[in-house]
């Protein structure tokens, strides 16, 4: 009686494992149909967004590697005053990284707090005044990227800082100089840029009293141009 009731309960069991797949087989051509039917039931969807995307004209920088400028601002000459600045820089990009700049510039000095107070002048200084530097540097571009103008003008620009040697002729000498800086370069159009500098020349200067180390900085804006 237990062996018939078991083969009872076999049999219906083996029916349902057959019966089932048959459905799900069966059924399988239909589902492409339903989810299309579907698809075209719901319509195009209910919010379409619309991306706007701006032109933006960017600065190029030609291929050439040489830059050619004029500058003029500032020049504060240690114990000797602050007056108006103006020079010239070449500078050679090595890469887009690193530069070699020549800078000369020009300056005119003031009399001392001491040739004021005392009423004389500096016997190195009676016939002239002036001072010129010519220097060589360094210099590496710590933060380039691009400056942008409202929604469809983008500029390149660079930070960068520089240092070199050089001398100075002041006071009927020439002078060993050291000097450092930074400065910020926009590049306008792709054969035009401008700068900002700002520098610190350092030099040994006699005059007033032996071995004096002397800090002048100056502060200038100028124009480049790539060729």
């Amino acid at each position: 009686m237990e062996i018939r009731i078991f083969i009872l309960f076999l049999n219906r069991t083996m029916k349902k494992l057959i019966f089932v797949p048959v459905i799900f087989f069966a059924l399988m051509p239909l589902t492409p149909f339903a989810a299309e039917d579907l698809v075209q039931r719901q319509g195009s969807p209910l919010i379409e967004p619309e991306i706007e995307r701006n032109e933006l004209i960017e600065a190029k920088i030609d291929d050439e590697d040489f830059e050619i400028g004029f500058f003029g601002g500032m020049y504060s000459t240690e114990d000797f005053g602050t007056n108006s600045v103006v020079g010239a820089r070449l500078a050679y990009h090595i890469t887009e990284d690193y530069f070699v700049e020549f800078a000369a510039g020009e300056t005119e000095t003031q009399k001392s707090s001491a040739e004021e107070l005392f009423f004389f002048e500096f016997s190195e200084l009676e016939n002239n005044r002036d001072l010129r530097y010519y220097n060589v540097g360094f210099g590496y571009n710590i933060l380039p990227g691009e400056t942008f103008i409202s929604s469809g003008w983008a500029f390149y620009t660079a930070f960068y800082a520089i240092a070199g040697v050089g001398t100075t002729q002041f006071a009927d000498e020439n002078l060993f100089t050291i000097n450092f800086g930074f400065g910020f370069r926009f590049i306008a159009t792709d054969w035009m840029a401008f700068h900002v500098d700002v520098r610190d020349h350092i030099f040994e200067l006699d005059v007033i009293k032996e071995d004096d180390s002397t800090h002048n900085v100056e502060m200038h804006g100028g124009i480049t141009f790539f060729f």
